[in-house]
């Protein structure tokens, strides 16, 4: 199912946020939302999955126009901030969540094992999340995220504070994912993570400046490297 963004905008106030963004996300592929801090990623995301309305501009799903509610339970969500609860286990945290999908209870205790062990959480799960790690709880947030095996999935800077190590870890179970099939939109303003993507979207100031394949992009460069294209776009707006 193609995600197809068309001339989306999006204010807050007298706040322009997302500027005219238009692009097509194909089924199947992890397309990265890439930007610095402040450039709209997480605002486009909420208009994404139908948490924020758009002002103008259309977001579909296949045939399916956001916001809609039928939709939600093919979607996963990872957000920036662990939205976790503190006082439960890993385990309790997943029986919290995947008690909001009609999951029966023998599958659920199932997929709750099989996440866990993707994760690498497992000799965790009965541990309390308030003694977990920064990155342990980033892992449950995405564990939490594909406990009901959604088609696409998105991911709101999932790597940010982690070290090299787990973003490592983390990114492969990314690309297992996507083998899987499932399509993956994911943010981040960490430049060298474009590599792990089928295709970029490179966001500044609320505007869309580049949507191509990852090879592409970097042959727009000189130097092999995205940030070329984010210091045009700002010497671009710079010039009167």
């Amino acid at each position: 199912m193609d995600i197809q963004l068309s001339h989306v905008k999006k204010s807050f106030g007298d706040t322009s946020v997302i500027k005219d963004v238009s692009f097509t996300i194909a089924a199947g592929e992890i397309c990265c939302l890439l930007g610095p801090s402040g450039s709209g990623k997480t605002t486009l995301i909420r208009l994404m999955i139908g948490a924020l309305p758009p002002d103008s501009g259309t977001i579909r799903f296949g045939d399916i126009e956001m916001p809609n509610r039928a939709i939600l339970k093919r979607l996963g969500f990872m957000p920036q901030n662990d939205a976790l609860y503190e006082d439960l286990s890993a385990h309790g945290n997943l029986k919290f969540f995947g008690g909001l999908y009609p999951i029966p209870k023998r599958t659920l205790d199932a997929r709750i094992k099989e996440v866990l062990e993707m994760v690498e959480l497992t000799g965790h799960s009965q541990k309390l999340v308030k003694n977990f790690s920064g990155g342990m709880k980033k892992r449950l947030s995405l564990a939490i995220a594909i406990l009901h095996k959604p088609d696409i999935l998105f991911l709101d800077e999932p790597t940010a504070g982690i070290d090299p190590v787990l973003r490592r870890k983390i990114w492969a179970q990314f690309q297992s994912l996507k083998a899987q099939g499932t399509t993956i939109i994911v943010s981040t303003h960490v430049m060298d993570e474009v590599v792990e993507c089928d295709k970029g979207a490179l966001l500044y100031n609320g505007r869309l400046i580049e949507y191509d394949t990852v090879n592409r992009l970097l042959d727009k460069t000189a130097s092999g490297r995205i940030e070329e294209l984010f210091f045009a776009a700002s010497e671009s707006e710079a010039r009167p």
